[in-house]
């Protein structure tokens, strides 16, 4: 499936693993179901980060499937998670209980009550998966939905309280996604093992995974780069938003920067494992970035 246009150069694109705390973040999916890796890892992250977990699925599955989904995750703690009430399936609908009418202000005022309960009862954040089907069950409009996402942003500011807003392709209008998108500070990969390579201004951002199905769209990427930027002009490689790199992506990079060092000015973003793993494979250190 096709992206929407905005989101190939939104700055705040990233792999669900990166979502960090206080995020507000934009999943825009295709099919009958949501992105249930993406889903899977958002939840896996916050059982390990000992923070409470609410998922508000699609209006049209029932709570019994969406929890027979996660348990099918690979490595998940979803049990465990029930077990101890750090993870909850719930929907829009009970979150606004006693009201049957959703608006913003209920709705913030309920986020609210629940950060604040689960401060008290020692987690380390609260975090929310709220499946936008919501609003064509409760026969909100369009308007008040984006007015909501547009004025959240007061619930993210101690970095506490972190939420993806997934929305499903097929029930919105290409319009109503663009928007959405570019109003959240964070746009999330659609699933688990994409590749996103964003290209500009002698800067390539790589967002994702190398790995060995990526690696064509990757070595394209570079390719891109250093052709483009002149016989001397300078270049960026910024992995510090990139997952698994592999041996064969990194060597790849490695004799990109090597070929290139002596006629331009190199630089790579990333990671101290990300580093070593260039270190070992022939990467001049001080051509290396290292954050985080």
């Amino acid at each position: 499936m096709g992206g929407l246009a905005g989101e190939e150069q939104h700055p705040g694109t990233l792999p669900v693993q990166h979502m960090g705390a206080g995020d507000h973040a934009f999943l825009c999916y295709d099919g009958e179901a949501p992105g249930w890796d993406v889903l899977a890892a958002f939840v896996w992250a916050g059982l390990v980060r000992g923070e409470k977990v609410i998922v508000l699925g699609p209006p049209h599955l029932g709570e019994s499937e969406v929890r027979a989904r996660l348990q099918e995750a690979p490595g998940l703690p979803a049990a465990s998670g029930w077990e101890r009430a750090q993870l909850e399936l719930s929907s829009m609908r009970e979150l606004i209980l006693p009201q049957r009418r959703f608006t913003a202000d209920r709705q913030w005022r309920r986020i609210v009550e629940e950060t604040e309960a689960a401060r008290g009862e020692g987690f380390s954040g609260l975090r929310t998966y709220i499946d936008m089907g919501w609003v064509a069950d409760l026969g909100a409009g369009l308007d008040m939905m984006m007015d909501r996402e547009r004025r959240a942003g007061h619930l993210f500011t101690d970095g506490f309280y972190s939420e993806i807003c997934a929305y499903d392709r097929r029930r919105f209008p290409e319009p109503v996604l663009e928007a959405m998108c570019r109003a959240h500070p964070r746009n999330l990969l659609p699933r688990l093992g994409q590749l996103r390579c964003l290209h500009g201004n002698g800067t390539l951002r790589v967002i994702g995974e190398a790995d060995l199905a990526t690696a064509p769209r990757f070595a394209e990427a570079l390719a891109a780069l250093f052709g483009d930027s002149g016989a001397s002009g300078a270049v960026t490689v910024d992995l510090r938003r990139t997952g698994f790199l592999s041996a064969a992506c990194a060597d790849e990079l490695v004799r990109r920067i090597t070929r290139a060092a002596a006629a331009r000015p190199v630089r790579v973003r990333c990671s101290a494992g990300h580093a070593l793993l260039l270190r070992r494979l022939g990467a001049d250190p001080a051509r290396l970035e290292v954050t985080g």
